[in-house]
């Protein structure tokens, strides 16, 4: 009542006041977006990609940052699906490009196990009954911000749509997507050292 509609149309009142940005492709987010957000998280980085391996080839040292992270106290965790999983295999034949689901994964693997173990940071792989809740739906969360992709059916992650999340408010977007995260988390079984 107060303010006209068109201020309305274009000011963010509700909860999509959260959403920052958002990009048709996950790829078309800048990578200085990815290794500002990285570099910036103090309490909690949270990768629920279903391989993460991007990290490694988009941000710099992604190693030595995750280093740094833990050992100023920042939490750091990475959940990632089964390599040798059921729906890995059936994403790996809908995908049917030649870096396969399983390679990916393997990659993350790779990187994290040249970390060595380090205090504050965990690696989970899904439950087998949720790798197919995984696979659908990305997020990575960085303090109170969060970069979530909704995986469309045959396409590759990076083809994907991107959103970009702030969080306001109790039980908002990001909350939701973040409580998504936490649930799979809980259920994932600790990679081996």
């Amino acid at each position: 009542m107060i303010w006209p509609k068109a201020v309305q149309d274009r000011v963010k009142v509700g909860g999509d006041r959260e959403i920052l940005r958002t990009y048709p492709y996950r790829s078309a987010c800048p990578s200085n977006v990815w290794a500002d957000l990285a570099a910036g998280a103090e309490r909690e980085l949270f990768l629920a990609g279903y391989t993460n391996y991007f990290f490694w080839t988009t941000i710099p040292a992604f190693s030595d940052l995750i280093r740094r992270k833990a050992e100023s106290g920042c939490r750091v965790r990475v959940l990632l699906g089964d390599p040798t999983g059921e729906v890995t295999r059936q994403r790996e034949v809908i995908e049917g490009v030649p870096l396969s689901v399983s390679t990916r994964i393997r990659i993350t693997l790779d990187e994290l196990a040249r970390l060595g173990s380090i205090e504050g940071v965990e690696a989970r792989l899904s439950a087998a009954e949720d790798a197919v809740n995984h696979v659908s739906l990305s997020v990575f969360r960085f303090d109170e911000q969060a970069l979530v992709t909704p995986h469309l059916a045959r396409l590759v992650g990076h083809d994907s749509p991107l959103l970009h999340l702030r969080r306001h408010v109790d039980g908002g977007m990001f909350d939701r997507f973040a409580e998504h995260a936490e649930e799979l988390w809980e259920r994932a079984v600790p990679v081996a050292s």
